[in-house]
């Protein structure tokens, strides 16, 4: 049966992630219903420029046929089949190698496939503990993330995430989870205190923090290089630096959250490149497969890994993994997601497009909303302030970010209001002039946004 089209659809079943379910009652489903490059239209064929690549995940756009034409492929030859007992699909032992390969900088070792950057997070945490145990150091299990992180929303990568949305009534996050500052100089820095200062600072909390607890009882640390959904929050000047200094001194493991740093978004293939990372374990999704696909990995060090492989030969067999882990089919798309990166530059267009998409970014902060820009490569945030000269916010029932997200919409162009800010990731292969198109659509709905609060007696 071919999807319902027209204007938006009442429906009781369907129960919709990240969603108000009673505005939704109201208001109805936005139907997508086909996707043409950076854009999609949605059930009455209006076009949006998807200004956040879905959820940061579609890096090559909607129409990529070689993409299409490789799960075709694969699903003729071979639709699925598993990789336990020490089976295995070619694509899946090709995409192995290949991600092994594509981070050999980083020296890891082995790659365990997931479906998601929740569960790719979620297994982290469970090989750490695993690999503590198989090492002789029984009592470290306690996980260090930060305030404002987004690890995921399973059980454990919730409690990892740092956001009341994520803990409220879901009983988290679980013990054995604790959290440490996020390193956002411009939202936590204090008044007369320097960057560096700053960074000195939350270093010195997070030694306490490890003082306090026992460094023989912490087993890892988990950092985003750039926060995601937490606000595209940028790492203070020597953050990353500093803390893996205190981190190795106290034999705690950094596991890297990549899932949308990953494949090109900073500039670099990873964002742990950028910000000058070498983590034990790394995590990764989304742009893998373009999100044509659901598919994640989990990257280990050798050291980890030969520790796995010892404990597990002790047990009889290593007691993880899932029914879909490295699916031949989604396998077979990252494979050709990896060879389009590669065959076109993507990593050098990005390089070449962030110039163009971080000058108009920053030219936004002229408006009377925007407090501030923030960005590498192509992803960015606007700080969306009542105030910028006193940093005032808007209150969450002020619904500022409703307002601003339906008129980007009415202006055909798709982005995300995210607490104080609005995230802009726009897919890889955009052009000049679809950049200019985004921001063009994004300030005039920013005027939309400014004369609605002013007419509701919002602003200082």
């Amino acid at each position: 049966m071919n999807s319902p089209v027209g204007e938006k659809k009442r429906n009781g079943s369907l129960l919709h992630p990240y969603t108000n379910p009673v505005r939704q009652q109201q208001t109805g489903t936005t139907l997508t219903a086909k996707g043409d490059g950076v854009h999609v239209l949605d059930g009455d064929g209006k076009r949006h420029l998807d200004g956040m690549s879905g959820l940061w995940c579609a890096s090559l756009g909607y129409s990529e046929p070689r993409l299409v034409e490789a799960a075709r492929r694969q699903m003729e030859l071979l639709p699925y089949h598993q990789t336990f007992d020490a089976r295995a699909t070619a694509p899946a032992l090709e995409l192995a190698e290949r991600l092994v390969g594509l981070t050999s900088e980083f020296e890891f070792d082995k790659v365990l496939f997931a479906n998601s950057g929740s569960e790719a997070n979620d297994q982290a945490a469970k090989l750490i503990w695993f690999y503590f145990n198989a090492i002789g150091k029984p009592r470290k299990k306690k996980l260090i993330a930060r305030t404002r992180a987004y690890h995921g929303v399973t059980v454990m990568s919730a409690s990892l995430t740092g956001l009341a949305l994520n803990h409220n009534d879901f009983d988290l996050p679980i013990d054995r989870v604790l959290h440490t500052d996020c390193p956002s100089y411009y939202h936590y820095g204090k008044p007369g205190e320097s960057e560096s200062d700053f960074v000195s600072r939350i270093i010195g909390n997070l030694e306490a923090l490890i003082e306090r607890e026992g460094a023989d009882t912490i087993a890892a640390f988990f950092a985003e290089p750039i926060q995601g959904a937490g606000g595209v929050l940028m790492p203070a000047q020597g953050y990353f630096e500093r803390l893996q200094e205190v981190l190795t001194r106290h034999g705690i493991l950094l596991v890297a959250d990549e899932v949308i740093t990953g494949f090109g978004r900073t500039g670099q293939m990873f964002g742990s490149q950028t910000l000058g990372i070498k983590p034990d374990i790394m995590n990764i999704a989304k742009a893998m497969s373009s999100a044509y696909l659901p598919i994640s990995a989990t990257l280990l060090s050798k050291e980890i890994s030969d520790a796995i492989v010892e404990g597990s030969n002790r047990q009889g067999m290593f007691g993880h993994g899932v029914t879909y882990s490295g699916h031949p089919v989604c396998a077979a798309v990252a494979i050709e997601v990896l060879n389009i990166m590669q065959e076109r530059d993507l990593v050098g267009h990005v390089r070449e497009m962030s110039p163009l998409f971080l000058s108009r970014l920053k030219r936004m902060e002229e408006h009377p909303l925007v407090a501030q820009s923030r960005g590498v490569g192509l992803l960015g945030a606007l700080e969306i302030l009542k105030d910028k000269s006193r940093r005032v916010s808007f209150a969450l029932t002020d619904g500022i970010g409703l307002v601003l997200k339906q008129a980007a919409l009415d202006e055909g162009l798709i982005i995300r209001p995210l607490l104080d800010c609005v995230a802009i990731c726009p897919p890889l292969v955009v052009t000049p002039s679809q950049i200019d198109e985004l921001f063009d659509k994004l300030g005039r709905a920013l005027d939309v946004t400014l004369r609605t609060a002013q007419s509701r007696g919002l602003m200082a």
